[in-house]
């Protein structure tokens, strides 16, 4: 290694040093302070030192490490500078650095401890790589202060070309890089110095305090000051298992201890240590909860069991407890219960402690509200002019009144209508919207007399003030929680699943807050003149943007809620928490999120009521009428954009069930109006016996066959997996390629079965499709007629019933007989074979020598056999294709390669259909 020797200068002393002369704290962060010098400066001062690599035992003899030390021309090399702060005082500052330094000597090979000697010279600094960290060599060579590093940090630097990292302390592997670690809970210091060790080798750093420079806790209790104060920080608490697997993986390239996946199989569960009672909830409730304790690592027990730790008490049905607690019980409110879950973390149990009804302080508080004083006459009155005055205000109370409120919101009933009465809505989770801070006139001026239109009036505007207090609930204990950045454990939900949850609630509740604002306008400043009606014709533009999009995907909306409740317990926890707050009226975000499909019709009934008590002079009743009209189109449109969704949703959900099914079949036009389940009776479209699934669109028929094998799954944005897609297409076919609908007569050998006679653009033959339907639901004279309106309105025609033609089974060889017998089961699992035997010798894979033998000898045997079939040929093909006598039209898409370009033999008696 580098000698201590120091070059002396007046003012600077200059040394290259090993890193055993730091102490750790100044060896940690040295990568943080600048040097005061510069680097051309540092390399003036330094001594002329070599750098090289050297290979020891096991290290020399990998050839592929062999191969990429020869690519590492550069090493970090620490370099110390000793100022004097004054000339003539003794008082010196430490100045550290790191230096890029070229490697210009070849590699050295080390086989045993008696080498050293002779490769540990002042002229170099040496870097030891080393396989086994366990090895007496590797001892030896840490107690001569060497530099040592694994074989990992050598071909990470190669694949990164970066230079050889300097480190203090023996690094193997980069895994823990940059990670900084705590430790508490530990009381065997041997278990502790071998995991502080691990982590040294793998490049993390330890910290003795828990900070917020710390990124991970190793907590081996669930108890202590670090703990809280990671709880606090959000630093995710490791078991010590995460350490110790991460050092079994140190070989592997590319591998990262702080990666979540591997991370979160190693947190500490929030209820470890924790044995768990559960008082004063129903059995439903209760069974859940202790499955919740179980998935989070805790477990429980009776109440009153002596083991517990916790007592978990639903406060608003339990009044007294049964038994008197011990000291080491934590008695605490289900909220800590589930505030733990989504922390995902043990919370502290101080702010969740459950107080008994009897206690002196919760008498204290009583007393204070209580009536029964010498002053309790001078109270009533002040509490009656306080609830008149709030009655005033808010008549109509958005939510049902709680069944048991509690004393500390006894005082304020304004706080379920008026959002900016929850001190911590703004504080706990993040900015809300500035309107949703806005804060409405104290009190409505009460006119001399009230009329009938002004009471009217008074209610539109109570009901839109409490809608408007509504929508600022969802967006400010809701929304903005989920959307907030740095959330403890990591986001509760996706972005993909907040958009789909509440989607324009936001723009909704803008339009809203104008509108109750300019509402609030005309009550205060009453007068019988002004115009209610202008107020919704301002702001009716908005309302057809808005409501759309939020009442067509509510049923959307509603199913992300119910499957992210059951799947992520941390959101499940998250509602928990939030509903039942006094804001939500003791209603779920479900029932919250339906206000605005509700709202709209109400608003029109209230109009409708303020236009029968407005008189016919006065000019806000043609207003009114047109602002109904205008709430009406609305409410159209919203209609009419939920049914085109339906309809787009279910060709989304056909082309996710179809494999292999065209793009083109996702179009604004089209609709889906049948599915139908058959059997393939003929040759085409697939072989005999095959389950087919038609799919009947206003303007195409998709016909499918059910896949013999389903492999995969299909994962959506949103981090769904789809099931496999269980059918296969086959082809998408328009409407006008269908000629004629054959409704085939009831036989012994043939029941429920139909055909099509298609005539495909690049066929001059017509083509006949026969099917068997399956299903019972759906009689099969009702689904020809629905096809046959559909192809006329196609093709543009109005005989419908002229398209349809009732024929023997005979006529058409056509019959359902034996379809599920073993014989034909048998018979299509042949077919099957031999298709694959087909396609294992096909063009692509047979030589192209045999391939000229096998065409040639094929044309030479057509150009010898007699035409004599070919007069039987061309007559059938006149007589088949002139059952049509409609020309085909364009087609969406070709029919497949299956329809071979010959006709379907169709008996002579098939010519009297035109």
């Amino acid at each position: 290694m580098a000698d201590n020797s120091v070059l002396t200068s007046p003012t600077e002393i200059t040394c290259l040093t090993d890193s055993s002369m730091f102490d750790s704290k100044v060896t940690e962060t040295f990568k943080e302070n600048s040097c005061m010098a510069s680097t051309s400066n540092v390399d003036e001062e330094m001594p002329q030192v070599e750098t090289r690599l050297i290979l020891v035992q096991e290290a020399g003899k990998q050839e592929e490490l062999l191969t990429v030390v020869k690519t590492i021309k550069i090493m970090e090399v620490p370099v110390i500078k000793i100022k004097e702060s004054c000339p003539g005082k003794s008082d010196e500052k430490l100045i550290k650095s790191v230096i890029n330094m070229e490697i210009k000597v070849p590699y050295v090979k080390m086989d045993s401890m008696e080498e050293f000697g002779g490769l540990d010279s002042p002229e170099f600094e040496n870097v030891f790589v080393v396989t086994d960290f366990q090895n007496p060599v590797f001892d030896d060579l840490r107690k001569n202060d060497c530099r040592i590093v694994g074989p990992p940090v050598i071909l990470s630097c190669a694949r990164k070309t970066e230079p050889l990292p300097f480190s203090c302390r023996p690094l193997y592997c980069t895994s823990m890089l940059n990670l900084v670690l705590c430790f508490t809970g530990f009381r065997k210091k041997e278990e502790l110095v071998k995991l502080v060790t691990l982590v040294h080798h793998m490049g993390g750093v330890i910290r003795k305090e828990c900070n917020s420079k710390v990124t991970h806790l190793v907590a081996n209790c669930t108890q202590g000051e670090k703990f809280r104060v990671a709880v606090s920080l959000g630093i995710p608490i490791m078991k010590p298992e995460w350490i110790y697997k991460a050092w079994e993986r140190r070989d592997e390239q590319c591998f990262c201890a702080a990666v979540d996946d591997f991370r979160n199989e190693f947190k500490v569960p929030p209820f470890q240590d924790c044995i768990l009672s559960f008082l004063g909830f129903s059995d439903e409730e209760k069974n859940s909860m202790e499955e919740m304790t179980e998935m989070q690592g805790g477990s429980y027990l009776p109440v009153g069991d002596e083991r517990c730790t916790h007592l978990i008490v639903e406060e608003n049905t339990v009044k007294e407890l049964p038994f008197e607690p011990s000291k080491k019980l934590f008695v605490v409110k289900q909220e800590w219960f589930w505030g733990s879950i989504q922390m995902d973390a043990r919370a502290g149990e101080t702010m969740y402690l459950y107080e008994k009804t009897n206690t002196p302080e919760l008498k204290k508080s009583v007393s204070l509200l209580s009536l029964s004083t010498p002053n309790s006459n001078r109270k009533r009155r002040r509490l009656r002019e306080t609830l008149a005055q709030l009655s005033r205000e808010t008549d109509l109370s958005p939510f049902p009144p709680r069944k048991r409120p509690s004393a500390e919101h006894s005082l304020s009933i304004g706080s379920l209508l008026d959002i900016s009465n929850t001190p911590d809505s703004s504080i706990h989770y993040g900015e809300a919207p500035k309107s949703c801070t806005k804060s409405s006139r104290s009190s409505t001026p009460v006119p001399p007399k009230q009329s009938a239109r002004w009471q009217v009036a008074k209610e539109l505007y109570q009901t839109e003030s409490n809608y408007v207090n509504i929508l600022a609930t969802i967006i400010q204990l809701f929304q903005v929680p989920l959307e907030e950045e740095g959330q403890r454990g990591g986001p509760i939900l996706a972005p993909e699943e907040i958009k789909t949850i509440f989607g324009s609630i936001p723009d909704i509740f803008d339009v809203h807050m104008k509108i109750k604002d300019d509402l609030e306008d005309h009550i205060v400043n009453w007068d019988e003149s002004k115009s209610i009606g202008d107020i919704f014709l301002k702001y009716s533009k908005d309302l057809v943007k808005t409501y759309p999009p939020f009442v067509n995907f509510f049923e959307m909306s509603k199913e992300t809620i119910i499957r992210c409740e059951k799947q992520k317990p941390r959101f499940h926890a998250f509602l928990k928490i939030n509903q039942a707050k006094p804001e939500c009226g003791r209603q779920s975000l479900a029932e919250l999120l339906i206000r605005p499909v509700q709202r709209l019709p109400s608003v029109a009934l209230l109009l409708n009521d303020l236009k029968k008590h407005t008189a016919d002079e006065n000019p806000d009743k043609s207003t009114l009428e047109k602002a109904i009209g205008s709430l009406k189109e609305v409410m159209t449109h919203i209609n009419e954009d939920k049914r085109k969704t339906e309809a787009q949703k279910q060709i989304f959900d056909v082309v996710y069930e179809v494999d292999g099914c065209p793009a083109n079949l996702l179009s604004s036009h089209r609709s889906l109006v049948q599915r139908v389940e058959t059997v393939s009776l003929g040759e085409h479209p697939c072989d005999r016996g095959e389950q087919v699934t038609l799919f009947l669109f206003n303007d195409c028929l998709e016909i499918a066959r059910k896949r013999h094998k389903v492999i995969g799954t299909f994962r959506s944005p949103h981090d769904r997996t789809r099931p496999p897609a269980s059918l296969k297409h086959i082809h998408l076919m328009p409407l006008s390629q269908i000629k004629k609908v054959l409704d085939i007569k009831e036989t012994e050998d043939c029941h429920n079965a139909f055909a099509l006679l298609v005539r495909p653009p690049t066929e001059q033959a017509n083509v006949l499709l026969s099917f068997q339907m399956t299903s019972e639901e759906l009689p099969k004279q009702n689904w020809l007629k629905m096809l046959c309106r559909h192809v006329a309105n196609t093709i543009c025609k109005a005989d419908a019933e002229n398209l349809m033609y009732v024929a023997d089974p005979e006529s058409f060889e056509v019959n359902t007989k034996d379809m599920d017998s073993t014989l034909s089961r048998a018979s299509r699992a042949i077919k099957k074979t031999s298709k694959k035997v087909t396609r294992a010798f096909s063009f692509s894979k047979t030589p192209k020598r045999a391939l000229r033998m096998a065409l040639s000898s094929s044309h030479s045997s057509e150009r010898r056999s007699p035409p004599s079939n070919g007069k039987v040929a061309v007559s059938r093909l006149s007589s088949t294709s002139s059952l049509a006598g409609i020309p085909s039209s364009p087609s969406l898409v070709s029919l497949p390669s299956f329809f071979e370009r010959r006709s379907h033999t169709l008996s002579r008696s098939t010519t009297h259909l035109i």
